[in-house]
């Protein structure tokens, strides 16, 4: 954990305010939150992330992409930030990086800093992540690395923004539902493939933040959704439906910004799929969705802010180095790009054995708490951690601060198939997790939440 407070009295903060009114809640008017904003899109041609079937690099812009941030201070100084990114993923290096200058520059610890990206299958690769996935010439390697080089300049600046923004705020949240994310691990004769599942597990939730000055003028939203950024496969820069529905947002909604952060939708797809059109038609579908949350009763959100963030090590299944030499002759360059860094790990003495592995959570007062888990965390984990703090208001998000590759529940692990195996080849993992991943990160949830479940 890191932060201002010792972990025995953040843990001792965190069990009064899950025991109910022991804890003053505070007035609806505590906070102070800003509003940062900075547009992300890449300015040359640039290879995109996401899907390996790609062959050259993006052929212009749809959409602007951007970096958008909250900045919230409670009357005691408790603070957080949270920023959201269209973008696939944030590599740990560039999350560190940030972190460090956030520090450097506000004092913020690691455990006050939240960066969720959309997961847009649209947007640039985020170099290095995925770096198996690609075979690249210098000039594509260097323009992502001048992409990333200044993408890190522009969080950073998104952030000095909203913290320059600060001011007294009116924060509420509210819940709506859409319907079009689907599960996509289709059970087949032949294994598990990416389809469509009707029978799979779902959460079609919508958490609504509001941020509104005293006098009541909205000055943000902050929105989120279980499900992949993946309805268009092609060459045009864009955010997908969750690009869409901030800007459609942001037209019916002047003077304010629209936020949109991804759950845990690692096994869901969007349907259908597959033009811009659709796209467009979901992105307008959870718009409708918040405005019909806005447009009703909504519940106050107060403080104080209490953080946390812990690093706890997931293991993978068993291997060895002959493991790794035998699919370094594999005729899939893939997997022969993914056996030359494990064999280098080797060599260096290293093998990787686990992954270490970021979990954050953020209470205000009684009224709200977030749960950030790293990589691409599949829908099980936000309904289960649900279930088991039913009393909490809980958001569970996925795809925040560094995205390493998909964190698999043990159903699917043991189910097989793309999230859980093939994928690990794409970011240059050894392979699947051992069985006990699922305990593990939600071991480490019930540790930044305090320890215990208030159901």
């Amino acid at each position: 954990m890191s932060g201002s407070l010792s972990r025995r009295h953040f843990l001792a903060i965190f069990r009064s305010a899950a025991a109910g009114p022991a804890l003053a809640a505070g007035s609806a008017a505590d906070l102070k939150v800003g509003v940062g904003r900075t547009v992300i899109t890449p300015h040359e041609p640039i290879w995109m992330s996401g899907y390996a079937s790609r062959t050259h690099p993006s052929e212009g812009v749809l959409t602007d992409l951007w970096a958008k941030a909250l900045a919230l201070e409670d009357s005691g100084g408790g603070r957080v930030v949270l920023v959201t990114t269209d973008l696939v993923g944030l590599p740990h290096e560039i999350s560190q990086e940030v972190a460090a200058r956030l520090k450097a520059k506000y004092g913020l610890e690691r455990s006050q800093i939240v960066l969720n990206s959309s997961h847009t299958h649209s947007g640039p690769v985020v170099w290095p992540n995925l770096k198996s996935m690609y075979f690249l010439g210098p000039e594509d390697n260097q323009r992502l690395i001048r992409y990333s080089k200044k993408l890190a300049d522009d969080l950073v600046h998104t952030v000095d923004a909203a913290m320059a923004d600060r001011a007294a705020a009116k924060v509420s949240i509210g819940h709506g539902s859409v319907g079009f994310a689907a599960n996509r691990r289709q059970p087949t004769l032949k294994g598990m493939r990416l389809g469509v599942n009707p029978k799979g597990p779902v959460d079609h939730d919508v958490p609504v933040l509001k941020v509104a000055a005293p006098d009541g003028k909205l000055r943000a939203v902050l929105f989120a959704y279980a499900c992949h950024n993946t309805t268009l496969n092609q060459y045009k820069i864009n955010g997908d439906y969750a690009g869409f529905a901030q800007i459609e947002l942001e037209k019916s909604l002047p003077g304010a910004t629209a936020m949109f952060a991804i759950l845990c939708g690692g096994d869901q797809n969007p349907q259908p799929r597959g033009t811009v059109e659709l796209a467009q038609q979901h992105g307008k579908a959870l718009a409708d969705a918040v405005r019909h949350v806005l447009a009703g009763e909504l519940r106050p959100v107060r403080g104080p802010i209490r953080t946390a963030y812990e690093v706890t090590q997931l293991q993978f299944a068993p291997h060895s180095r002959a493991t790794f030499e035998k699919e370094a002759a594999s005729p899939d360059k893939y997997r022969r790009a993914r056996a030359k860094l494990m064999l280098e790990a080797y060599d260096a003495g290293r093998p990787v054995r686990s992954l270490a592995y970021p979990v954050q959570a953020v209470r205000f007062g009684h009224d709200l708490t977030l749960v950030a888990l790293a990589g691409e965390v599949t829908v099980e984990y936000g309904l289960r951690l649900k279930r088991e703090f039913p009393r909490e208001n809980l958001v569970v998000m996925g795809y925040t601060n560094e995205v390493a590759c998909y964190i698999p529940s043990l159903a699917v692990l043991k189910g097989g198939g793309y999230e859980p195996l093939d994928s690990m080849i794409y970011y240059g993992q050894p392979g699947p997790f051992a069985e006990n991943v699922e305990e593990k990160v939600i071991a480490a949830c019930h540790e930044v939440l305090g320890g215990r479940s208030r159901g």
